[in-house]
């Protein structure tokens, strides 16, 4: 394809100059001869060397989650010995792995054994993120291959195995919908949190939260606005698991649980708002806007849409979204990362009057986007 015109030239001329350049081992080796460059180049390199090495760091982490080591050292120090007796394992092994989490700041030495550092206490207060560490184990097994993955057009491995509902709808027993379900419970506080913050849900009479699981993000709005009148819509399998969870924590009476497909049958009415938290990005172009189709259909005129989610090109978690999501969104056999953009683009072909975006505090878990019906 040849560029359009002097300015596109302009530009692809200084592009191929930079690459030569920075691809010369010889200009390379002077950059790290001049004080002022050498710690670009320096810095360069251990980017270059922590993507080349990330793998091996996440089988490190999946390790130490493997092992409940960082529930282990909750109340204080441990010594090599007695992890090692407690894992099965040879003291050198145990020692090799705590070095490794050290090297990562996750642990740190402290007297004759190895406690918590600070990031590790962080992941501790978080159960959300080992729950995700713990299912990464799928992702790895079909990222084993992954020029094979991109060519057989994502999907047909482990992945979409557990996440069924990217294969068949969500059909299925009980039993097929669980572990997706705890996986999605475990992980939903921070991101409620965020979005709590983010949005004054107060102003609303009714909201909806579609695809809503078993109600982690709807008990956290029912804590938070207890005026609010909310209900709960997702299969008819996961909606039995939500009524069981929200009973027990005595919300049964403040949340209506509504079961069916959100891709083939009505949204459930009477609402002035409704979420989509975590789910946009789960699903193609052509089920994502039939999906926000039907939920402009179940709205009033006065209503409000608001989808959270992780986005790709997000402020300050650029990685995130079409490094890390692209692929595992592949892996799974739907969905996209969109940029606020291209969620605007459907919600306007879906019959949504306008959108805006709404900071969070952490971008990296989940942007926000409203849109207005009318």
């Amino acid at each position: 394809m040849r560029l359009s015109n002097s300015k596109d030239n302009s530009i692809a001329r200084w592009v191929g100059w930079r690459n030569k350049l920075l691809a010369d081992p010889a200009v390379q080796r002077a950059m790290l001869r001049v004080p002022g460059l050498r710690w670009l180049v320096q810095a360069k390199a251990r980017t270059m060397f922590d993507r080349v090495a990330g793998f091996a760091y996440s089988q490190i982490l999946a390790a130490a989650i493997e092992l409940d080591l960082f529930e282990r050292l909750r109340a204080g120090p441990m010594s090599v010995e007695s992890l090692a007796a407690e894992w099965g394992m040879a003291p050198a092994g145990a020692e090799r792995l705590l070095r490794a989490l050290g090297a990562l700041d996750l642990v740190e030495p402290l007297w004759d054994g190895w406690a918590l550092a600070p990031d590790g206490a962080a992941l501790l207060g978080n159960p959300g993120i080992s729950a995700m560490i713990a299912h990464h184990r799928l992702l790895y097994a079909d990222l084993a291959d992954p020029v094979a993955l991109l060519r057989r057009g994502g999907g047909g491995g482990a992945l979409q195995g557990f996440w069924h509902y990217a294969r068949d709808a969500g059909v299925g027993p009980e039993g097929a919908v669980g572990d997706y379900s705890k996986l999605m419970a475990a992980s939903q506080p921070l991101v409620a949190e965020l979005v709590i913050r983010a949005y004054r849900f107060g102003r609303h009479r009714a909201m909806l939260d579609v695809g809503g699981g078993e109600g982690a993000f709807a008990a956290s709005v029912a804590r938070a606005v207890p005026g609010l009148r909310i209900g709960l819509f997702d299969l008819p399998e996961v909606g039995k698991r939500a009524a069981v969870r929200l009973a027990a924590a005595g919300l049964g009476e403040r949340v209506r649980v509504h079961g069916g497909s959100f891709l083939a049958d009505p949204i459930p009415t009477g609402y002035d708002l409704i979420t989509l938290v975590r789910v946009l990005h789960d699903h193609d172009d052509t089920p994502a806007l039939t999906l926000l189709r039907t939920i402009r259909a179940a709205l009033p005129s006065t209503g409000r849409l608001v989808i959270a989610e992780p986005m790709a090109a997000a402020r300050g978690a650029k990685r995130m979204g079409d490094a890390y999501f692209g692929l595992y969104l592949w892996a799974m056999g739907s969905g996209r990362p969109r940029r606020p953009d291209e969620i605007g683009g459907l919600l306007k072909a879906a019959g949504f009057a306008s959108w805006r975006e709404r900071d969070t505090a952490l971008p990296l878990n989940a942007q926000l986007i409203v849109a207005r019906a009318k």
